[in-house]
């Protein structure tokens, strides 16, 4: 009994002296954000009036690329005037300030005041060419119509639509297609 109690006692000294698994040296990159704010919201304007308001649970910012990453963010878009025209949800958004453009991703929908409703994986509004385009399925629906395709490419107010694939329909009085 007392062998084994010795044996016991000198095989945990030399286990305490082994090093055993320790934690590497090497670390992983750092988050190279430059700031990273938590329920982050802001107001945007342009000549004193106001042109959307940004909410995001999480916003990464990137000062020497301008541009933030948005994490469950919501856009309220305001129109000429003021008055708000639309509102876009989404789980991520990668916002370029210098642009003034928005790559949003992860269940993107987007609602106008007038009821018109776009659905879609991935959207990307360009503030430049003043234009929302996708490049993949989306489904867009309004009162009177319903599309949807496998990419689009639209004006802001969803007017001039360019649809790859187009399938919709439409109450009244129809539509005319390119070409005739």
């Amino acid at each position: 009994m007392k062998r084994l109690a010795l044996a016991l006692a000198v095989g945990i000294a030399v286990a305490c002296q082994r090093p055993g698994a320790r934690p590497s040296a090497v670390r992983g990159p750092a988050d190279s954000a430059d700031q990273v704010m938590f329920k982050m919201d802001s107001y945007m304007s342009q000549d004193g009036v106001r042109k959307n308001y940004v909410v995001a649970e999480t916003a990464y910012i990137y000062q020497a690329a301008q541009k933030m990453d948005l994490r469950r963010l919501k856009v309220t878009f305001f129109d000429n005037t003021g008055r708000q025209s639309s509102v876009l949800t989404a789980k991520q958004g990668m916002y370029m300030i210098t642009l003034g453009s928005l790559d949003a991703r992860g269940n993107v929908v987007v609602v106008s005041t007038d009821g018109r409703k776009l659905t879609t994986p991935h959207l990307i509004y360009d503030r430049s060419a003043m234009q929302l385009r996708s490049d993949t399925v989306f489904y867009y629906e309004s009162k009177t119509e319903t599309m949807t395709g496998i990419s689009f490419k639209s004006d802001l107010e969803f007017r001039d639509v360019h649809i790859d694939n187009p399938k919709g329909k439409q109450r009244g009085a129809g539509v005319l297609l390119p070409g005739q």
